[in-house]
């Protein structure tokens, strides 16, 4: 492991430095420059550029200069009150058409595990509404890795999510009896392309909806495009943010758990540690185990016939592996976690089980699972793994800072949620350049390492300026459900 870190104090969130400050201040080239430009375009396009235009341009430049070089505070962005979530329904937004005039009941089967399933319902009530379908309530996999028979309303409060939804869509719990009977066919199945656009299900699925009455769409994840108008987005946000609430005894335990930790801290942080087998078997990566981890890994990757054969090496470089706990754990004390952080880990079985935890707990011996804090509570949940995984997602939305270690689904949805709420710390790891660093970690000093791995990090800490409109995942990134607050006026001279 080399060095072992001191204790690191975490940055506060003071001003930036006289030094930093006086660097932030727009150069002449730039300003001459933008002028140069702004004079262009009042010149070919008759449009006179306001004092607004020429603020928010230096606003973007000051404002993105200015977090390039203040310190940042780890536990929290300083900029998140300046933001919001908003998915209101607009006043053009119709209200949903009575089931009796609807052109259809749109059957749903999701796939994969809790989160998958739930980006799937999402996308289901946005596909329902393009269809102007009568939604029945979704049946969830219980057929896939995970062999989890919850229902639906296992998990989640069906009662809410049809009421909540109501002015968007009509949602029923089961086709009724009186149809089912008067129909001459059984619902047709068909499966749509991945990320498919509205004119797929209004040119391919509508037809065939309105001939049989009922149609069911299977292995229904990501099966829609981020490419949506905005109030098509913003009733993803609606569905995934507000109606899709977890049962009360799912909930209950979840913030149960989140008190504990708040009895003992003020702040905590939450890391999705996915180091199941599952996930590296997937992930094609090698964590130095030798020929009998090459054996296990491989035997569970036969489960997805259409994987391709990938170079762990190749993988790892490219910053598609999972880091380990270990890895984590140097991460979060260069970036300035102290040792009496409180770390809690949501995660499955551990490949390597308590081996390969133990360098994280000895960089945070204030370290606590699910199964350490809910005790009894959690037996009647064991045998079900997605309302395990709720537990998890609750306390990991809870926390102060959350810690994704890869780009699944439960990190997409948790990281698109904690910035629908205020921008709570959010930190993905940059894996592709972390893992240069902890090839060369025995090459430098702790200090050199820890500020090399705050540097990496700098843009992946979930500030508000880390969207990229139209690269990212819109489950990730809720850009049409996100507000700024009207700043106070600001003189336009520096």
């Amino acid at each position: 492991m080399g060095r072992k870190p001191d204790t690191a104090k975490p940055h506060s969130s003071g001003a930036a430095s006289p030094r930093a400050a006086r660097r932030t201040q727009p150069s002449p080239v730039f300003l001459g420059t933008a002028l140069f430009v702004l004079g262009f375009v009042s010149l070919f396009t008759g449009h006179i550029v306001t004092e607004a235009d020429w603020s928010r341009i230096r606003g973007r430049w000051r404002s993105k200069q200015v977090r390039n070089y203040e310190p940042i505070n780890i536990w929290k962005s300083r900029y998140s009150n300046l933001y919001y979530g908003c998915s209101g329904r607009s006043t053009n937004f119709r209200s949903a058409l009575p089931e009796k005039n609807s052109t259809g009941y749109l059957l749903i089967a999701t796939s994969g595990g809790l989160n998958q399933q739930r980006i799937g319902i999402t996308d289901a009530v946005v596909v329902a509404r393009i269809l102007n379908a009568t939604l029945v309530v979704p049946e969830l996999d219980h057929h896939s890795f995970w062999k989890d028979d919850s229902d639906f309303s296992d998990i989640f409060d069906v009662d809410w999510f049809i009421f909540y939804l109501s002015k968007d869509v009509t949602i029923v719990r089961r086709i009724p009896y009186e149809v089912m009977m008067s129909m001459d066919k059984l619902p047709w199945t068909m499966r749509a392309p991945r990320k498919s656009m509205p004119d797929f299900y209004t040119d391919e699925v509508l037809p065939i909806l309105m001939r049989r009455r009922a149609l069911q769409l299977t292995k229904f994840d990501y099966r829609l495009t981020n490419e949506l108008d905005e109030e098509l987005q913003k009733l993803r946000c609606r569905v995934n943010f507000h109606a899709l609430r977890f049962t009360n005894s799912i909930q209950t335990l979840g913030e149960k758990l989140v008190q504990k930790l708040r009895v003992m801290t003020s702040q905590y942080v939450a890391v999705h540690l996915r180091f199941e087998p599952d996930m590296l078997a997937f992930s094609g990566c090698y964590y130095g185990g030798g020929e009998k981890e090459r054996k296990e890994l491989a035997e569970i990757r036969k489960r997805w016939d259409t994987l391709p054969e990938l170079s762990a090496e190749d993988e790892r470089s490219r910053g598609k592996c999972p880091l380990t706990p270990q890895e984590i754990g140097l991460m979060l004390r260069a970036l300035g976690f102290s040792n009496d952080t409180y770390l809690y880990v949501a995660s499955g079985e551990i490949y390597g089980g308590e081996e390969t935890l133990q360098p994280l707990r000895d960089l945070f011996p204030n370290f606590y699972t699910k199964e350490m804090l809910a005790g009894d509570d959690l037996k009647p949940f064991l045998p079900f793994s997605s309302r395990l995984a709720a537990i998890d997602f609750i306390v990991c939305d809870g926390s102060d800072v959350f810690v994704a270690n890869n780009n699944g689904n439960m990190a997409k949805v948790l990281a698109g949620r904690r910035r629908y709420m205020g921008h709570k710390r959010t930190i993905r790891p940059n894996a592709k350049k972390l893992n240069l660093l902890f090839q060369r970690r025995s090459q430098m000093g702790w200090d050199i390492f820890s500020r090399k791995v705050k540097k990496v990090q700098r843009a992946l800490m979930g500030e508000p300026d880390d969207f990229r409109p139209g690269k990212d995942d819109f489950h990730e990134f809720p850009s049409s459900c996100i507000c700024q607050r009207i700043p106070v006026n600001r003189s336009i001279t520096a």
